[in-house]
């Protein structure tokens, strides 16, 4: 009988782990990787650091899923929230200065669930 148990409390582990290691990006993960695009994005830098560009490749690297985009959009999007002086027009320029396909338009005002 223990034996019966022990196994199907295995089985449940690998199940619930297996899940976790498949949700969406948390945000702590992607403020992290996008902290240091704060100084261009509010105009205090002429571009972006270099780590700013290697962890937004490596948050676009790490997209398999919709849900993962649209998870890793809302973050961002709570994110520049937290800083004063963040402008559009410095946001929707990353991507492209730093050779980074995202998908979807890079706005303060981009929907994410409406990204597909």
């Amino acid at each position: 009988m223990k034996s019966i148990f022990f196994s199907l409390l295995v089985v449940l582990c690998v199940v619930y782990f297996a899940q976790l290691s498949n949700a969406a990006i948390q945000c702590g993960t992607v403020d992290m990787k996008a902290a240091s695009c704060i100084n261009f994005a509010t105009g205090k830098a002429p571009k972006p650091l270099p780590a700013c560009c290697a962890g937004l490749q490596q948050l676009a690297q790490s997209v398999k899923s919709l849900d993962d985009k649209k998870a890793i959009c809302r973050c961002l999007k709570a994110g520049v929230k937290n800083f004063a002086g963040v402008q559009d027009r410095f946001l929707s320029r990353i991507p492209n200065m730093c050779q980074i396909k995202v998908g979807f338009p890079v706005s303060m005002n981009t929907d994410c669930d409406k990204l597909h």
